[in-house]
């Protein structure tokens, strides 16, 4: 993390400077190697993987197997009519950042459009092809972060669900939770604080805003002298989005358009004072 000085744009703020608080997310590089297409599973409105489209190049590079329901382009594009959704398999390669994970990370991402033939057309047109940041997101733009929390272990009820200590007369123990329930029914109910497995969780933050997408020869501007804690010096693009994201310093995250911001549309790029660095 780091933090920059800022104009506030806000209709409250009339232009007053601010210092906000920002994380830094370095983008490794990305190339889509596939094309997935679903259909409908009957009437239980779950999606079935249908066929696949795979670039094979990028398929040698990744040491794919071959699989069973690929299928051509002009086979696949004459059966529009059976499919219901298009998404397309993109690999990343974190090697190039400042992790120790080496090997590629495939996943998938869902295309937007108004029919299955404009989905269809803009996924083929990536096939093979490496992903540009500053094609789908813009400086002032809001997006929502999915990643995995920090992990904290084992923790007990007082640090896992901010239980209230006991009084040092009223039990044997102090860090616990007092009555468990009631003695009818005999068990202990799912909304009773106990003690288990904190962080580590599946989270999406929405509604993070974009304040810079630096480009690779202009690091220097974010990069500190002695490099991020935890992390090192970043050597690619990266996004610079305020607030504090889920998350180590070296975990992977995604992010997406905002889906619920009404305001996601209004774009206004923010002016930039300065950056600590």
């Amino acid at each position: 993390m780091t933090n920059a000085i800022l104009v506030d744009d806000s209709a409250e703020a009339q232009g007053i400077e601010v210092s906000r608080a920002c994380t830094v997310l370095e983008i490794p590089p990305m190339e889509v190697y596939g094309v997935r297409l679903y259909e409908h599973n009957g009437n239980t409105g779950y999606k079935n993987s249908a066929t696949e489209i795979i670039d094979k190049a990028l398929a040698q590079k990744l040491k794919m197997k071959e699989l069973k329901n690929a299928s051509s382009t002009e086979n696949a594009k004459s059966r529009l009519k059976e499919f219901s959704d298009v998404s397309v398999m993109i690999a990343a390669y974190p090697s190039s950042l400042g992790v120790s994970q080496k090997h590629p990370v495939k996943f998938e991402s869902t295309i937007m459009g108004k029919s299955i033939e404009e989905r269809f057309d803009a996924a083929t047109k990536l096939l093979g092809k490496t992903i540009d940041l500053k094609t789908y997101f813009a400086p002032g733009e809001y997006i929502d972060i999915t990643s995995i929390t920090k992990g904290k272990g084992w923790q007990g009820a007082i640090k896992r669900h901010g239980a209230k200590r006991q009084f040092h007369k009223a039990t044997q123990k102090i860090r616990h939770v007092g009555p468990l329930g009631s003695f009818t029914p005999g068990k202990v109910f799912f909304n009773v604080p106990r003690p288990g497995q904190m962080g580590f969780n599946y989270r999406t933050e929405q509604n993070k805003r974009i304040i810079k997408i630096g480009s690779k020869e202009h690091t220097n501007e974010i990069n500190k002298k002695a490099g991020f804690k935890g992390y090192g010096t970043v050597n690619n693009e990266y996004v610079l989005v305020e607030g504090s994201i889920p998350g180590p310093a070296t975990r992977l995250v995604r992010i997406r358009k905002s889906i619920h911001n009404r305001n996601a549309k209004a774009i206004k790029e923010p002016k930039i004072i300065q950056i600590a660095s």
